[in-house]
């Protein structure tokens, strides 16, 4: 036990304050953050993905933010390999690791024994098979998947349609469906002494935060920051650009939609993003959950979180 790196992982749905959280907990606990947020990862992607502003940070250093360009490709096991490295080095210089954010297959990779395969992108098959979609629905290459790689299939929703691409693309580059590379998805790592908390909140005062965090881009310029990404070049069919906070905005500069529409659609879809973000990470029997409601500041959850995590940690 001795031996293994120190790891706390602070994990919850968006809006339910994993930002400040994770600040306070680096202080008390000279702490270093490594944000596992795909959106976060993206420059110029700042409004829409509520990234963390220098102010905001308080001098605690922050790792895997702004590290690629939009039009970039970034894998779960690119991930996985650089928050190995930080996590390491933070350790080595004698504090805590603190992995804060809400992207479930980032902290996966870490806190499970995933394989990964190594297929590059195939941009020929990619293009072949979001034709395919457009024109017939991602029905029907969910149901192409479904035959080759039932296993995953299950795993994907319909709507994913780049998790469908990719585990067509893992077929038809090694021959062996995506389920053989995730054998071991639920095979718990024993690589750090493990830490992991949930934040929560009562789920319509989670609601409310959404909305008025949705309103709030809105007044900071979401919308400048979606147009002047169209404008340097990165187009809507882009992985970045299909984030939430961005795919919704994009039919308003396109004036295919209003603004209250556009405003609303974005609520709700990130609505609907907790609520999975929620289902995803109740699986794991390690989490810690609190409940955010229950304290009266930041400063008395982070205390009951380092009461917790103490005996690991400290």
């Amino acid at each position: 036990m001795e031996n293994k790196k120190k790891l706390l992982v602070l994990v919850g749905p968006t809006a339910v304050g994993k930002t400040t959280i994770s600040i306070d907990l680096a202080k008390k606990i000279n702490g270093e953050i490594i944000s596992a947020d795909s959106m976060q990862i993206y420059k110029y992607m700042d409004i829409g993905t509520a990234k963390v502003t220098l102010e905001e940070m308080e001098n605690i250093p922050h790792y895997l933010i702004d590290i690629i360009y939009p039009d970039e490709e970034f894998t779960v096991a690119q991930y996985r390999d650089k928050a190995q490295e930080h996590i390491d080095k933070i350790n080595n210089r004698g504090k805590i690791p603190i992995i804060a954010g809400g992207t479930g297959l980032y902290i996966n990779s870490l806190v499970y024994e995933l394989k990964f395969t190594n297929v590059k992108p195939n941009d020929e098959l990619r293009k072949k098979y979001n034709n395919i979609a457009d024109l017939h629905g991602n029905e029907h290459i969910f149901d192409e998947l479904y035959n080759i790689d039932p296993i995953s299939a299950e795993k994907i929703n319909l709507n994913d349609r780049k998790r469908i691409i990719r585990a067509l693309e893992i077929f038809h580059e090694t021959g062996k469906p995506m389920s053989y590379y995730n054998k071991n998805f639920r095979k718990k790592t024993e690589k750090y002494s493990l830490v992991m908390i949930g934040l929560t909140m009562d789920r319509s005062k989670l609601y409310s935060r959404i909305n008025k965090r949705v309103d709030l881009m809105i007044q900071n310029g979401l919308i400048d920051e979606v147009q002047k990404l169209l404008d340097i070049g990165y187009t809507k069919e882009l992985a970045s650009m299909q984030g939430i906070g961005y795919k919704e905005i994009i039919p308003y500069i396109e004036g295919k939609a209003g603004l209250d529409e556009t405003i609303q659609i974005l609520k709700r879809n990130t609505r609907r993003y907790a609520k999975r973000q929620l289902t995803w990470f109740r699986r794991d029997s390690r989490i810690k959950w609190i409940d955010v409601n229950q304290f009266n500041s930041i400063d008395d959850i982070t205390k009951c979180i380092l009461e917790y995590a103490d005996s690991l940690l400290i």
